[in-house]
């Protein structure tokens, strides 16, 4: 299967918007909201300061996405990113291609002069976390906290 990562278009959009559905109904804390989903990868992909997003092709068609987001930490006094969004499409899994994602998005950042990057997974999402300490992440002590702010 050739597959190709790149950065993401405007067009892949709707694909997108698929692998998130995906992505969304497994997880705990969110769920698919298809014109949200839109929004957010249509402002991410506008800005290439605020972040970019990795596709995964096969013809022209996505197979699995991996967002990238910027920041700067006072800690390090430079750029960071935080990693989202990974997610293959069910009938892509088991061939390497969230390692490949997932690689692909470490030396985007690291080429982006990123020095730390972040990233949340699911507590019960093991076989993520797995996939996460073989490209080196490692268990924080921080805990994550979060307050929704809209309406």
């Amino acid at each position: 299967m050739e597959i190709s990562i790149g950065l993401a278009s405007m067009a892949d959009i709707p694909g997108l918007c698929d692998l998130l559905a995906l992505l969304f109904s497994q997880e705990a804390e969110f769920t698919p909201d298809r014109a949200a989903q839109e929004r957010g990868l249509a402002a991410i992909i506008a800005d290439p300061a605020r972040g970019h997003i990795l596709v995964a092709r096969q013809h022209a068609q996505p197979l699995g996405m991996i967002s990238i987001l910027y920041g700067v930490s006072t800690a390090l006094g430079g750029p960071v990113a935080t990693l989202e969004d990974l997610v293959v499409a069910p009938a892509a899994r088991g061939c390497g291609l969230g390692s490949r994602l997932l690689a692909s998005a470490i030396e985007h950042a690291r080429g982006q002069g990123c020095l730390r990057l972040t990233l949340l997974t699911d507590g019960d999402n093991v076989d993520a976390q797995r996939l996460y300490a073989r490209q080196g992440f490692v268990v924080s002590g921080m805990v994550p906290m979060r307050r929704m702010l809209g309406e």
